[in-house]
């Protein structure tokens, strides 16, 4: 005989995760989104709007915990750990832009795995800096972003990264590359 009350009490739950889960899913899209703006606004050096936008991210970050914070599988769905990472690299890349130590992530919680995935995007957006700046003939920035690239690249290549991570790493240090031509050729020219 089945026990009435009992899957009552698991089709509540079922029910109430799945619409905290929509709630998370377009919370998470939308700080996903301003973190690319960030990162965009970043690109071509718009400070300003990179900071409003890192603000708006981490503010929808931060109200997720806050309101769901007794319910932690929901910061395993796949939209907020996406969101999370973005606005990782987004904080990441807005420190080197700024001149920043880079370092711990305040205000929003960030574990290891996540971080470690943010850092390896960073390669990736300093590419895409590093061709402006050379278009712009600022040469000294152009090395500046190599050199910092290399130091990421130098620190992860001490951990032992598998799977996701690897292939991360994998795409930093395809990064690096690109970063690493850009620097020959500038040098060529100059």
């Amino acid at each position: 005989m089945l026990d009435k009350k009992y899957t009552q009490a698991v089709r509540s739950d079922l029910l109430s995760y799945a619409q905290k889960r929509r709630e998370v899913i377009k919370m998470s899209g939308d700080a996903q989104q301003h973190a690319k703006k960030a990162i965009f606004a970043l690109q071509r050096d718009d400070k300003e709007g990179g900071n409003e936008r890192l603000k708006l991210a981490e503010g929808l970050l931060m109200e997720l915990y806050k309101k769901f914070k007794n319910d932690k599988r929901l910061f395993t769905e796949g939209s907020y750990k996406a969101a999370l990472e973005e606005y990782v690299e987004a904080v990441l890349f807005n420190s080197y832009v700024l001149s920043k130590p880079v370092g711990k992530i305040k205000g929003v919680e960030v574990d290891s795995d996540t971080f470690i995935s943010g850092l390896c995007d960073v390669p990736g957006e300093l590419c895409r800096y590093v061709i402006r700046a050379a278009t712009a003939r600022n040469f000294d920035l152009t090395k500046k972003c190599y050199e910092y690239a290399e130091e990421i690249i130098g620190e992860l290549m001490d951990m032992d990264l598998t799977g996701y991570h690897r292939n991360k790493f994998d795409q930093a240090k395809q990064a690096l590359h690109k970063l690493e031509q850009v620097v020959y050729e500038v040098s060529i020219r100059s």
